[in-house]
């Protein structure tokens, strides 16, 4: 069967976590990193949040926003996803966590680039980052920090078949289903720890960081690449 690119407003979220949706409805006790969920740091990475304004950029169903909202007393998480079935199962799991946790359907791009130094904290678990133009994303990701704020992500350090990441700024097409079943494709850039950081740099980051998180056990076990940046100058 030929595959074809999706069309821009199919959501090719609509099969994820449903599974999980079922069976599933608790606040996670823990915040990983690491590709596997299994290993490697948590949610210090973040620093401490209390009183701070965070924003996890490509949610899903929210349970990394929903752990830190319960367990990390900041003044708000919001949980910003652009597919309308992770969006509902967000509001169906986590949605009496407001307001502490504000569920926003939205792109990611254009959330960010409408809130102009409004967040202190801005993460993403192989969430947007991974899936949205980097030239687009993180001058908007920029632009939503306060001055000083930090930006976290994890992504793959390579593809998920052993290939090696991008040596520069290309994005790979990806097998995903329409809502129907249908095969097609979805964008991800897989990109070499130098690149993101030129990336960032690029964008007005400082204080750039990565640090490579070896995989776990597992038959889909994969190494993570995590990074942090600032929002620079710093005041």
């Amino acid at each position: 069967m030929v595959r074809v690119t999706a069309l821009a407003s199919a959501d090719l979220w609509y099969h994820y976590g449903r599974t999980r949706h079922a069976s599933d409805r608790t606040v996670p006790d823990t915040f990983r990193w690491a590709w596997g969920q299994d290993c490697g740091p948590g949610p210090d990475v973040l620093g401490d949040l209390s009183g701070l304004c965070v924003a996890d950029l490509g949610a899903g169903a929210a349970r990394h926003a929903a752990h830190l909202a319960v367990h990390h007393r900041p003044a708000q998480v919001v949980a910003v996803d652009a597919s309308p079935a992770q969006h509902t199962m967000a509001t169906d799991l986590y949605g009496h966590l407001a307001p502490r946790l504000q569920l926003v359907r939205s792109d990611v791009v254009e959330h960010l680039q409408a809130a102009p130094g409004t967040y202190d904290v801005l993460y993403s678990v192989f969430g947007a980052v991974d899936f949205t133009e980097p030239r687009h994303l993180l001058p908007a990701a920029a632009s939503a920090l306060r001055r000083g704020g930090r930006l976290v992500f994890s992504t793959l350090a390579h593809y998920l078949s052993g290939a090696p990441a991008q040596p520069d700024v290309e994005h790979a097409d990806i097998p995903a289903k329409t809502p129907d079943g249908g095969p097609v494709t979805m964008r991800r850039w897989v990109l070499q720890g130098h690149v993101w950081a030129k990336l960032l740099d690029e964008a007005g980051f400082t204080r750039i960081s990565g640090d490579l998180l070896p995989a776990g056990q597992g038959p889909r076990a994969a190494d993570t690449l995590l990074l942090t940046a600032c929002r620079g100058p710093l005041p």
